[in-house]
């Protein structure tokens, strides 16, 4: 079998179903070592929901509608500049952006996208009617004090200058596609049409929006529990996309999902942070934190919700939660795995599973760092709560979205497969 490729190997102490040989170290590009932060809740500043006109060029701009990000434009000559600021500091640099525009006549209009403490980060797209959505023409984008480093924050431009085409219909632009939360909950509402999807709200935000959890499945007795979250941090679309495509296939009409529905019970929670991601926000909840730092302290509604929920359903039927995965975005692929010393409810799983996607996948190569030091994050509270194998799946910013979709598909067959064989 072919071998993943990780910074830790994980076979101490597997049992002999998921087992693996050992694997040479790999180059690793995502975040360093995560430190333990007071999670108290801290003030936010509130954007001015407002529709800009300027009556000289024509042209209307807003940020009145969920997930809208922007703190200020001003016109100088024939270009708008966008003053786009975070919620509140020391934040994570995930410059969000989202407004739509008009204009009286068709035209061309330059932007000019700025940012206080951050340089851009994400690549401008475009719809028409906030639900399709495509690439700007890279011939109509101009960086300016592009950095020099080959990865992450320091090779990004400090703003960059676009040029759009409007006219009296509606253009939206974002720094990836906008799934706020009516969109989402539209989503979940679909999926629930099926006799084996059950949608209920099971706790609060911090603003009082209500959480969804989506329990797909038909087993007599839900005693095997798989968890998937999403949208913990709002801008990291991409995370929550492969999150999708995960869920849709554990809920297609293969023999594999239909196999596995009756054995296993599925527990989604695809929008975990509802606050953040209506108020544009580029990383924090309502409460002014990185939600995915308050699993040990549950500061916070959002993160106490989900404990209560997995109490309630986990000692009803006297289950297990096998596997729990937790879908984020960053600038490239990567899985923050547990550390390959610890002993779960499904020991070995996760290396086995990596390895199946590898070998699934044509010329993908699993990038993956082990550890059990991350204070306060989804995996760990997973594991030392409830004993379960747990990741976190980043998704690339700029991944393909086709692959992404793709990798969803392959991720929910294989975990599929795995645990059926295992029983």
């Amino acid at each position: 079998m072919k071998h993943f490729l990780l910074s830790l190997t994980f076979l101490w102490g597997l049992s002999p179903a998921f087992a693996q040989e050992p694997a040479p170290q790999k180059k690793f590009q995502g975040q360093g070592e995560v430190e333990a932060v007071p999670t108290t809740p801290r003030p936010v500043q509130l954007q001015h929901r407002t529709t800009y006109h300027f009556t000289d060029l024509g042209v209307s701009v807003s940020n009145e509608f969920p997930g809208a990000r922007l703190n200020g434009m001003l016109q100088r000559e024939d270009t708008l500049i966008a003053w786009i600021t975070a919620e509140n500091s020391p934040i994570n640099p995930s410059p969000w952006y989202a407004f739509k525009l008009w204009a009286e006549q068709p035209r061309e209009l330059y932007i000019k996208l700025t940012y206080e403490g951050a340089r851009h980060r994400y690549y401008p797209k475009l719809s028409k009617d906030g639900v399709h959505w495509s690439a700007l023409d890279s011939a109509h984008y101009q960086p300016f004090r592009q950095g020099d480093a080959d990865f992450g924050v320091g090779s990004l431009p400090e703003y960059v200058r676009i040029k759009v085409e409007v006219g009296p219909d509606t253009l939206w632009l974002a720094g990836q596609e906008l799934w706020n939360s009516p969109r989402v909950h539209a989503w979940v509402d679909s999926l629930s049409q099926l006799d084996f999807v059950r949608s209920e709200v099971f706790g609060e935000s911090r603003m009082g929006k209500p959480m969804e959890v989506m329990t797909i499945g038909e087993a007599k007795k839900q005693n095997k529990v798989v968890l998937a979250i999403s949208r913990q941090h709002p801008p990291e679309v991409s995370g929550f996309l492969a999150m999708k495509s995960f869920i849709e296939t554990i809920c297609g009409d293969s023999r594999l999902a239909r196999k596995f529905r009756k054995q296993y019970t599925l527990l989604a929670i695809p929008l975990m942070n509802p606050d953040g991601v209506d108020m544009g926000h580029w990383r924090h909840n309502a409460g002014g934190v990185d939600l995915n730092r308050d699993w040990s302290q549950r500061h916070h509604p959002e993160t106490r919700a989900v404990k209560a929920l997995l109490d309630q359903r986990l000692k009803a039927d006297d289950s297990q939660l096998y596997f729990g995965i937790d879908f984020h975005s960053t600038w490239d692929d990567i899985y923050y795995t547990l550390d390959s010393t610890v002993n779960t409810n499904a020991p070995g799983l996760i290396a086995e599973w990596l390895s199946s996607l590898e070998n699934e996948l044509p010329d993908y190569s699993v990038n993956a760092k082990g550890n059990i030091s991350a204070a306060g994050v989804s995996k760990n509270f997973m594991y030392f709560e409830y004993g379960a194998e747990s990741l976190v799946y980043e998704v690339g910013d700029n991944t393909p979205r086709p692959f992404i979709q793709q990798k969803g598909e392959v991720a929910a067959q294989q975990l599929m497969r795995l645990l059926l064989e295992a029983d």
